[in-house]
């Protein structure tokens, strides 16, 4: 079998990168639909319209609705086909960034990722997750490449709330036991072949780049301040996630994100990188990892501050029927979970979420008591 390996053109990071947007973007074209919510025009989008208009860009500013939806892509495509744009600009987190790709892709337009958190690895990927107009995971949109500039000011991330590095922490450490699995089963991945050395060492750098660093950055963002933890952690939880999870392969922990936005109205709070945290244990007890390592992936969860249990995902009361519809939902066909190196059925995935909980749930009493 092919092996891949895709990647996004230009991939720009730094404190005050977006100063230099203007010189970036101009060779990619002269007409931006720049994509943005109220939330990230102050942030970043405010700034790159003056950069892009010193530099003699045209904007047309299109605000996001909220959800990466075939109707809400379908909107900002006609707009953008209105003016002309030759190249579209998403600003923001991970659903603003997806749609935007998609956009581009519609408009045959140039794409540039302007993130605002570091909360997914959206911002490098050739990959628009689709949502419905309610959230619930629809399907993946594969594209025909990568953005064309990735620009990831950290004096922008460290502004925003911990929150989303913490997400972005718990996104970026599925990469490799992920892309570890499908090494293992030699599946190929969303780059179209199995994995390289490159990425497979890419996707392993980005777990121990996180283990080193992710709580010292941590505390960093929780002043506000760029550090080189920060700035280490911030390229894992964007560059080396994104490239590690689209050319090293993706398997159980993304599968059981999706059937957990079946339950939409319980979880919708939770960001997405949250959920991924979990699927990413619930995939460790799958794997029949030892119990050592659960403990060491749900210690360092605790430090940093990503969910682990049923509870931390509001979830502590959920129905069998409930639980088993996001085990059918993670199985479904099509899904990550197929890439796995054995048959994985609702009821083993059923069966590893109890487990999951169970281990993390006893693991933080046993902290608590230590702690007294």
């Amino acid at each position: 079998m092919l092996a891949a390996m895709i990647a996004p053109r230009k991939y720009v990071q730094g404190r005050g990168a977006l100063r230099q947007a203007g010189e970036l973007i101009r060779p990619l074209g002269d007409r931006v639909l720049l994509i943005v919510d109220q939330r990230t025009w102050p942030a970043a989008g405010q700034e790159l319209a003056n950069q892009l208009a010193q530099a003699g860009i045209a904007v047309t500013r299109a605000d996001f609705a909220g959800e990466c939806s075939e109707r809400e892509i379908a909107r900002l495509s006609e707009i953008g086909r209105q003016d002309t744009v030759t190249v579209v600009a998403g600003v923001g987190g991970g659903k603003i960034l997806d749609t935007a790709k998609a956009v581009a892709f519609h408009l045959n337009a140039a794409c540039v990722s302007v993130p605002t958190v570091a909360s997914t690895d959206a911002p490098t990927s050739a990959l628009s997750v689709i949502y419905t107009d309610e959230g619930v995971f629809h399907r993946y949109l594969i594209l025909p490449r990568n953005p064309d500039l990735v620009l990831v000011d950290t004096e922008v991330i460290a502004r925003a709330p911990v929150r989303y590095l913490v997400a972005g922490i718990g996104d970026g450490l599925s990469t490799w036991v992920e892309a570890r699995a499908n090494l293992e089963s030699r599946r190929p991945a969303m780059a179209g072949g199995v994995a390289t050395l490159a990425a497979a060492n890419l996707a392993k750098l980005c777990w121990d780049t996180l283990m080193t660093y992710g709580p010292a950055a941590v505390r960093a963002v929780e002043r506000q301040a760029v550090t080189l933890a920060v700035e280490r952690v911030v390229e894992a939880n964007t560059l080396l996630s994104g490239l590690g999870f689209e050319s090293g392969g993706l398997a159980a922990a993304h599968a059981v994100h999706n059937g957990i936005t079946a339950l939409h109205e319980r979880t919708h709070m939770i960001l997405h990188g949250e959920k991924v945290a979990f699927g990413t244990l619930v995939q460790l007890v799958l794997e029949g990892r030892p119990t050592d390592e659960l403990h060491t992936f749900i210690d360092y969860c605790a430090v940093v501050g990503l969910p682990t249990t049923l509870a931390e995902l509001h979830l502590a009361d959920a129905s069998e029927s409930e639980l088993r519809l996001v085990a059918e939902r993670a199985c479904a066909p099509g899904e990550t979970i197929h890439n796995m190196p054995f048959v994985v059925t609702p009821d083993m995935v059923f069966d590893a979420i109890h487990a999951a909980d169970a281990i993390a749930t006893e693991r933080r009493r046993q902290q608590v008591v230590a702690a007294d």
